[in-house]
C-alpha cells in the first residue's frame, strides 16, 4: 500500500478512536438538570417506561443508552479494521474496496449526525468521512 494512502488512513483511524472515546463519556456521566423544567424531564427519561409490545417496556435512557453504545461501537470497529488493513499492508484493491464500504456507513451516519445532533459528533464524524474520502481517492 503507499505510504500516502497509509498516512491518510491513520489519520481517519486516529479520528475513528477519538469520536469514540469522545462519545463514551456520554455512557459514563449522566446529564444533570439546570432547572426545575430539565430535572422533571430527565427525571421522566430516566424512570417512565413505556409499553413497546411484547412484554418489553423501556426507558428513553435505555434507548438512549443503546444507541449511543451502538455509535462507540460502529467507530471503534472501523478503527480496529482500518488498524488491520494498515499494520498487515494489505493489497490497495482490498484497501480500497474496505474504505469504500466504510465511506458508504460513515457518510450516512454523518448525514444523520448534521440532522439530528449537535455540533461535536458532526463535526468528529464530518472528519472521519472526510479523511476516508481522502484516502480512498489516494489508493492506486
Amino acid at each position: 500500500m503507499p505510504y500516502k494512502v497509509t498516512s491518510w488512513l491513520k489519520v481517519a483511524t486516529g479520528f475513528q478512536f477519538l469520536t469514540a472515546a469522545f462519545h463514551s463519556i456520554s455512557l459514563v456521566f449522566a446529564p444533570q438538570g439546570e432547572n426545575e423544567t430539565e430535572k422533571q424531564l430527565l427525571d421522566l427519561m430516566h424512570h417512565y417506561k413505556m409499553d413497546m409490545g411484547a412484554g418489553i417496556h423501556r426507558s428513553m435512557w435505555q434507548l438512549y443508552t443503546a444507541m449511543s453504545s451502538c455509535f462507540v461501537l460502529l467507530f471503534l470497529l472501523g478503527a480496529l479494521i482500518n488498524l488491520y488493513v494498515i499494520r498487515n499492508k494489505t493489497s490497495a484493491d482490498w484497501a480500497k474496496a474496505i474504505v469504500g464500504i466504510e465511506i458508504i456507513i460513515y457518510g450516512i451516519c454523518f448525514l444523520a449526525m448534521i440532522f439530528l445532533t449537535f455540533i461535536p459528533p458532526a463535526a468528529l464524524t464530518g472528519l472521519v468521512f472526510f479523511f476516508l474520502a481522502v484516502s480512498y481517492f489516494r489508493v492506486k
